[in-house]
């Protein structure tokens, strides 16, 4: 059987395909872009939901895309078998629920809809699924929240700390491919949606003074103040959402997770190495 991954160049599929590939199992892995050869790996190109070439029989489908397309793809393709179905969301669809910002809101109204509309496909095709949903992903230099601060800081030579006494919980990526294979093999994890986040929670600004410590290159830490932080919400509508949140925690509850899967994610420790793209 054959396990076939969407977003397989993705941060998690970084981690994720040579987990796969030590498991034994042939591996399709489907990405929009060209990708360099690898061995046991079988590169598609294109995207969902309709670039999708016909499919041998699988034993499990992977993915770190869009969930709604997803969802719309396995609507529409006949599959021989029933594959598990592991995909991720985010916990953004619970911490931007209520968000000040329309657009984010909109943001976890669609990843809420995405997951239900997965759930109803999977059920059609009799596909036992599990959604995960992580926090801040970090750890292959591919995340659109913590590395492009880190390249501009070291563009820069100037390293942004804002005020915050909100709770983080940053989730290494290998940590979710880690967990992927976990619920492969658990039963017991169908059906569910489970939250991810790291083996620790800290202050927003502790996060982000270990991210400047982990820099292969000195910068100068220039503090932003609450009452700059405030202003900026007032004059930057684009970071009017993030600013906001820096006093609230953004955290998961991990329980269930080690109860199911026993699974444990790391603290936050980063490397300079973590910030530095694989491609």
């Amino acid at each position: 059987m054959t396990v076939l991954v969407f977003g397989g160049s993705s941060q998690i599929g970084h981690f994720l395909l040579p987990r796969l590939l030590a498991s034994g199992e042939p591996v399709l892995a489907l990405s929009r872009q060209s990708q360099p050869a690898q061995a046991g790996v079988n590169w598609l190109w294109g995207a969902l939901p309709a670039d999708v070439p016909t499919l041998p029989p699988l034993s499990a489908i992977i993915s770190f895309g869009p969930l709604l397309e997803l969802a719309e793809w396995l609507a529409q393709t006949r599959l021989i078998d029933a594959p598990r179905v592991i995909a991720v969301s985010s916990m953004s669809a619970e911490t931007k629920r209520d968000s000040s910002v329309p657009a984010e809101r909109e943001i976890s109204r669609q990843l809420h809809q995405g997951e239900a509309a997965l759930a109803a496909a999977c059920a059609r095709h009799g596909c036992a699924w599990t959604v995960l949903r992580p926090t801040l992903v970090y750890g292959a230099g591919l995340d659109k929240s913590l590395t492009p601060i880190v390249r501009r800081a070291l563009r820069l030579r100037l390293f942004p700390l804002p005020a915050g006494r909100g709770l983080r919980q940053p989730v290494h990526a290998d940590d979710i491919a880690q967990t992927v294979l976990a619920a492969l093999d658990c039963p017991a994890a169908s059906g569910r949606i489970l939250p991810i986040g790291g083996g620790e929670r800290l202050p927003a600004g502790e996060m982000f003074a270990r991210v400047r410590r982990s820099l292969p290159q000195a910068t100068v830490p220039l503090p932003l103040p609450a009452w700059l932080l405030r202003l900026g919400q007032r004059t930057l509508p684009p970071l009017r959402g993030p600013l906001s949140r820096l006093d609230s925690d953004l955290i998961a509850d991990n329980g269930e997770l080690q109860r199911l899967l026993g699974i444990h994610p790391r603290p936050f420790r980063p490397e300079a190495s973590m910030w530095m793209s694989p491609l």
